[in-house]
Order: structure tokens, then sequence, then C-alpha cells
């Protein structure tokens, strides 16, 4: 599962750095967050009729046929076995495929008393490039509203980068298969499956952070910093 990020790298610095230009409501300077949870707004990067196009979408996938925008807050991760036979993700994983750039993310070590919050960013320092899905919804109780762009990350098996902490990872795309991964072409249906692997070992660094992470109300650069693991077992005082 990946169910927090951080994006704190403005909107124009990621267009430049994915080549992709930005949609033309998008704000440039944008607003960081260091603790980004589902339903909030991600960055994505998909393929337009001039290039690669970055808009903002609403994390939590609402296919088209939803009733209601509360779909979205359990969509939020599509499972890399099962995306493309899932109704929820299948009709996307086909032709609307997206790139979801981070600067990093979080994951919980539950095999503790208390669960340890880690965090988890590139290696080299880059940002992450998640491959993702995207949607677009209209209220069916009211077809006149604007639509709502939405979007899925997908998830895989957990390399040793970080299987200690969680069984799963999301899947991270080199700058290589950009290209391909935006292809929404049925003849590469074959080659963007086996994208859905984990990433090599020694793409990712982590470290732990601090619990407060675990309130989404609590939003700071400070987040990251590394913090002393909780202890594996409850003290007792004598």
């Amino acid at each position: 599962m990946c169910g927090r990020l951080v994006i704190a790298t403005q909107p124009a610095r990621v267009a430049a750095l994915f080549d992709a230009a930005l949609a033309h409501d998008v704000d440039p300077i944008g607003q960081p967050s260091w603790n980004l949870g589902p339903t909030r707004r991600i960055n994505g990067i998909s393929s337009g009729e001039h290039g690669r196009v970055l808009d903002r979408y609403r994390w939590g996938l609402i296919p088209a046929w939803a009733n209601d925008l509360s779909f979205g807050s359990k969509t939020f991760n599509a499972r890399a076995e099962t995306v493309a036979t899932k109704p929820s993700f299948r009709g996307a994983y086909r032709s609307h495929r997206l790139i979801v750039p981070v600067d990093g993310f979080y994951e919980w070590d539950r095999s503790r008393v208390k669960p340890q919050p880690h965090y988890f960013s590139r290696s080299d320092e880059t940002m992450l490039a998640f491959a993702g899905l995207f949607e677009t919804w209209r209220d069916p109780a009211n077809p006149e509203s604007p639509p709502i762009h939405s979007a899925t990350i997908i998830t895989t098996e957990a390399n040793a980068d970080m299987s200690s902490i969680h069984h799963r990872m999301p899947v991270i795309l080199e700058q290589a298969s950009f290209d391909l991964w935006l292809d929404d072409k049925e003849e590469v249906q074959d080659a963007i499956a086996d994208l859905l692997v984990p990433a090599q070992l020694g793409t990712l660094v982590s470290h732990p952070v601090d619990p407060k992470v675990g309130n989404v109300k609590n939003d700071g650069p400070e987040l990251i910093d590394q913090a002393i693991a909780l202890p594996e077992e409850p003290t007792t005082l004598f």
C-alpha cells in the first residue's frame, strides 16, 4: 500500500524535469505538502496531443460509471496483479495511464508494538515516478457540474529495499520506460505489463520518522527528518 506522499517540488519544476507542459489551470508554484493523503490533489503526467502534460488529479480513482465521489476513497492504490482485470481499473489501464511524480512517501512498520513510520525516497535524490492511472468522472446527479479528474498509484510486491517494512511498494518507472507507459496503443499492452515489477534493488533509501506523520493535519518539512526509532517492546519502569 502507498497511502501518504511528499509532494514538495513546484509543479513548474516537475514539468521541466519530466519534459512536460503545465495544464492551463495548474499553479506553477503550487502548494507543497509533506503529508499528503488520499482524496487530496496530486500531480500526474499524461500524454497529450502535443506531448506530455502535467495536470492535477484527485487521489483515488473514480471510474466513469461510479455513482459518487466516495468511490475513490478506497481506490488510491491498484494492485499490479489485478489492475488489467479488475472493473475499477481495467478501462484506465488500457488507455489512461499516468506518471505520478513525487518527492517521497511514507510506510509503516507494523511488526512493532507501536507502528513505526519510515520515509522513502530515491537513493540518487531525484524524483520518484510512480506508475498510475487516471479517469474523468461527471456527477450523474448533476451532469452540468465540472468533471473530476482522478488517479491511482499501482503497487507491486516489495523488493528488499522495503520488504522489511511492508510487503508492497509502488511501481517505480525509470526514464527509459516513460514513453512506453504513456503509449495508449493496443499493441503495447504486453510490454507495459512487463513494467509492473519491483524496482531494482538499491533504488530506494529510507529512515524512521516521527509518528506525528500519522495525523494528516501535521504537515511540514520537519516530517521527513530522521527520528529515533520507537522501541520494539514496551519499556517497563519499576
